[in-house]
């Protein structure tokens, strides 16, 4: 069994695009229960990225981010990141904040500030699509995934991404990636997924699935 994320093979990356694709279908579903109207989601591509990668599917270190990312304990441990450029942030914010109160706003604030409704509305979507995506894996896998309290913060990409950067030494020099595309009728907006379980759960998540040893 590989021991770490940079020798996963063509049959364990199917299986983790399978989970992509049923976490993506049911957070569409969440979501468009929330706006009452249907939003689509893209399926999922799903990559091993370097770390010299990882910044520049945003824009660079210096591009203007919004992280949403929640730790994991239980069977899996580790962390989940769901990364948002700020134009689109702000988009989706905006989609979300018009149907559920059926309403037009006007954005007022800079474009790198973000009003109480806005970043509310952002921490409901990453807990949605961050817990569709870990109930896919437990309902794959049987394993219990208990999350805290999603954090979330405004940042370049650079500075937001390291915080992640101790857990993707400890299994390899890249991490695992998810992109997904949400829209709703001619607005798209591109969301980025950054999986990183600590060594022992990167095992255990491939033992479950039935694709490790």
């Amino acid at each position: 069994m590989p021991d770490n994320i940079d020798a996963m093979n063509a049959m364990q990356l199917d299986v983790l695009r399978e989970i992509g694709n049923i976490g993506s279908s049911s957070a569409a579903t969440a979501l468009s229960k929330i706006v009452d109207k249907r939003i689509s989601l893209s399926l999922p591509q799903v990559k091993i990225l370097k770390f010299n990668e990882i910044t520049q599917i945003v824009g660079g270190e210096e591009a203007l981010v919004v992280g949403i990312m929640q730790p994991m304990h239980g069977d899996l441990a580790g962390n989940i990141m769901f990364l948002l450029r700020l134009e689109e942030a702000h988009d989706l914010a905006q989609i979300l904040i018009h149907r559920m109160l059926n309403v037009s706003r006007q954005r007022t604030l800079p474009l790198e500030q973000f009003d109480d409704m806005e970043i509310s509305a952002l921490r409901e979507v990453g807990n949605i699509m961050i817990s569709s995506y870990l109930s896919a894996i437990s309902s794959m896998t049987g394993l219990r995934i208990v999350t805290e309290v999603p954090e979330l913060a405004l940042d370049m990409a650079g500075a937001i991404l390291s915080v992640l950067t101790i857990e993707f030494g400890k299994i390899g020099d890249s991490v695992l990636y998810i992109d997904s595309e949400f829209s709703q009728d001619n607005i798209k907006v591109g969301g980025d997924f950054f999986l990183v379980p600590d060594v022992a759960s990167y095992a255990t998540l491939l033992r479950a699935l039935g694709v490790g040893q």
